[in-house]
């Protein structure tokens, strides 16, 4: 499995990407990587999620990830996060490159 997470916007317009290959994780790893995105139901999402409003200067994250031959890609607003998406954008940027 493997994880694409990038973030866009934000006041300075700065972008950052980390990628998860599963590859490279311990089976503990793995195992919670994979919990996450089922608490999130992931591979169910919408492909956008928006925020109730635009605001101006809010990050936006595409989630891309790619299991057992399927991709899925979500992109949400900082606004409009869950807090499942959230651990996993912690998750991902505490073991990504």
């Amino acid at each position: 499995m493997r994880i694409l997470l990038q973030r866009t916007g934000g006041f300075a317009g700065i972008s950052k990407k980390a990628i998860v290959d599963t590859a490279n994780l311990s089976s503990e790893e793995t195992k919670e990587l994979s919990h996450l995105l089922e608490a999130a139901n992931f591979f169910n999402l919408p492909t956008v999620i928006n925020a109730p409003s635009n605001q101006a200067d809010r990050f936006q994250y595409i989630f891309t990830v790619e299991a057992n031959n399927q991709q899925h890609t979500v992109k949400v607003s900082e606004v409009a996060l869950s807090g499942t998406l959230k651990q996993i954008i912690e998750w991902v940027n505490a073991r990504g490159n």
